[in-house]
């Protein structure tokens, strides 16, 4: 299992804090080009929710939303916020063929120890319908290391995860890079891949 306990904790602990320092009332473009591309009441899955602001803009653009996140305490504050149905769960948790036409993981991969990678990715491809749009967010670099506040993280070059994504089947459409000052208060880069089924 891909799940590191010692992360999903900390999320847990700091979930109003996350919320608190990530809310913006500003719709993210990315977020909007998503759903944009996905068809009018499509299924759209949030693998890796957190506190749900994402999730609860696809729901109120129109989409039917599934919404999953390992930690309890951010499945509990989406709830909360924005009357979101949550479930409980992990990468492994995506499963079935052809069932969402787009999937949402925004820099939740990055907790999934690298050797799991090629099957999350496998999963989340079976999981699409055809032509079904992904995108996927991580820190770019190399290696697996922990932050100052403990969580677990798995670094990608572009390279690395466009070569896994065509593994996976996919076709990378766009990329974007950045930098952005994270929950530790650590500036890092950050790559971010869309790509289609």
């Amino acid at each position: 299992m891909s799940v590191d306990r010692q992360t999903v904790d900390l999320y847990t602990e700091k979930a109003a804090d996350y919320a608190a320092r990530f809310h913006s009332d500003e719709p993210s473009p990315r977020l909007e080009a998503f759903i944009d591309a996905l068809p009018e009441g499509g299924h759209a899955l949030d693998l890796g929710c957190g506190t749900g602001s994402a999730a609860a803009r696809m729901r109120d653009r129109g989409l039917t939303v599934t919404a999953i996140d390992a930690s309890p305490g951010m499945a509990a504050l989406a709830r909360e916020r924005f009357g979101l149905d949550v479930t409980v769960g992990t990468f492994d948790d995506v499963t079935g063929s052809d069932i969402y036409d787009g999937i949402w993981a925004s820099f939740s991969l990055l907790h999934a120890d690298r050797a799991d990678m090629p099957r999350h990715l496998a999963a989340i491809h079976r999981a699409l319908k055809p032509g079904g749009r992904f995108v996927i967010g991580l820190k770019s670099g190399e290696g697996t290391r922990r932050d100052a506040l403990g969580r677990r993280y798995t670094y990608y070059t572009e390279d690395e995860l466009k070569d896994l994504l065509a593994a996976a089947g996919f076709t990378p459409e766009k990329t974007e890079t950045g930098s952005g000052k994270g929950l530790d208060g650590t500036v890092a880069p950050w790559i971010v891949v869309t790509a289609h089924a």
